[in-house]
């Protein structure tokens, strides 16, 4: 607030608060300069939410003690924090490779919203069910049928062998082995099938993930396949 916006924020608390006038010349150029020097960073109102009025009509209404300047720089501070508190950083449009240009962005817009100029800006809740999918991202995945484009899916095989392995059982019809807890290695649904490494002394050293799985899980999930018509 500049001395203007100070002085009219006195005389509307002397209106609800007669003891904060001060009828002495010099009394009131002091409380000017006073409140001016305390609040000079804090705006009269924004256009989300903060009016300096309101804190000091608060504070008139709730407490019996004659407001002072902290009474209003008190609730400034808390309205920023809350505000910072409840913003996510969105990623700023400019480029990434710009470490100033992305910083200064991400300064900007929170000093935007601690200053009450700028709203919030919340993460997105995620959704679930057919509500919740963008009709566009469903009309692509029915034309590509996955998520990951084919090309992009090929050039990854060679390096997740057992992901393609059980890809391609899947695609020809066949048993999926990872659907299914592994009675060997002990692997759970959906991780591949691990083989223990031997040390000279014939101990366990550790294991490393197989590219294919043990043949006890493809009998298991062959089982289960043939279970499952009779189920439904």
């Amino acid at each position: 607030m500049d001395r203007r916006e100070i002085a009219a924020l006195l005389a509307y608390i002397g209106r609800l608060d007669p003891r904060t006038i001060r009828t002495d010349p010099g009394e009131a150029r002091d409380q000017l300069a006073q409140w001016h020097e305390l609040l000079g960073d804090v705006p009269m109102a924004t256009p989300h939410g903060w009016d300096a009025r309101v804190a000091a009509r608060q504070h008139i209404r709730t407490s019996p003690y004659q407001i002072l300047p902290a009474d209003v720089a008190r609730p400034w501070e808390s309205y920023r924090r809350d505000r910072l508190s409840r913003h996510s950083d969105p990623t700023p449009s400019v480029d990434p490779d710009d470490q100033a240009a992305w910083t200064a962005a991400l300064a900007g817009a929170r000093r935007a919203v601690a200053a009450g100029l700028a709203q919030p800006a919340q993460a997105r809740a995620i959704t679930s069910g057919r509500n919740g999918i963008d009709p566009r991202l469903e009309a692509r995945l029915r034309e590509i049928g996955s998520c990951i484009p084919p090309t992009a899916r090929a050039a990854l095989a060679p390096y997740r062998p057992a992901r393609a392995a059980r890809e391609a059982a899947v695609a020809q019809g066949q048993p999926d082995p990872l659907g299914v807890r592994c009675g060997w290695c002990l692997a759970q649904p959906g991780e591949p099938c691990r083989r223990r490494r031997i040390g000279p002394d014939d101990g366990v050293r550790g294991t490393a993930p197989r590219a294919t799985p043990h043949p006890g899980r493809l009998d298991l999930a062959a089982a289960q396949q043939a279970q499952q018509p009779a189920m439904v």
